[in-house]
């Protein structure tokens, strides 16, 4: 299982929305990075597995409870399990699509 140690990466899917992959960086900072980001676009997705996948859940309840109460909302959470490649262990991932109203 191996989890990135790179910066909160930015994927551009549409003009519209930006995908996000979510690693174990400080929750709120990356709440920020991603209300930034949400502030440009309509749609965010947050991408996260193994380990990361508390910090994904915690930056989508920040974002639509805490900074944009009323103005977001969370549209579809897919939960999905992978085999690591090649070495038989399964690792659990998590995609968060949240939307502004």
């Amino acid at each position: 299982m191996e989890e990135t140690t790179e910066p909160l990466g930015q994927e551009q899917t549409e003009k519209s929305e930006a995908t996000i992959q979510i690693g174990n960086y400080p929750v709120m900072e990356s709440a920020l990075e991603v209300l930034s980001i949400l502030g440009n676009k309509s749609k965010v997705i947050l991408k996260a597995k193994g380990n990361s996948i508390p910090n994904a859940v915690a930056i989508a309840n920040i974002i639509t409870e805490k900074m944009l109460n009323g103005n977001s909302k969370v549209e579809k959470i897919t939960l999905d399990t992978v085999a690591a490649a090649g070495i038989g262990n399964m690792t659990s991932t998590v995609e968060i699509i949240l939307v502004k109203n």
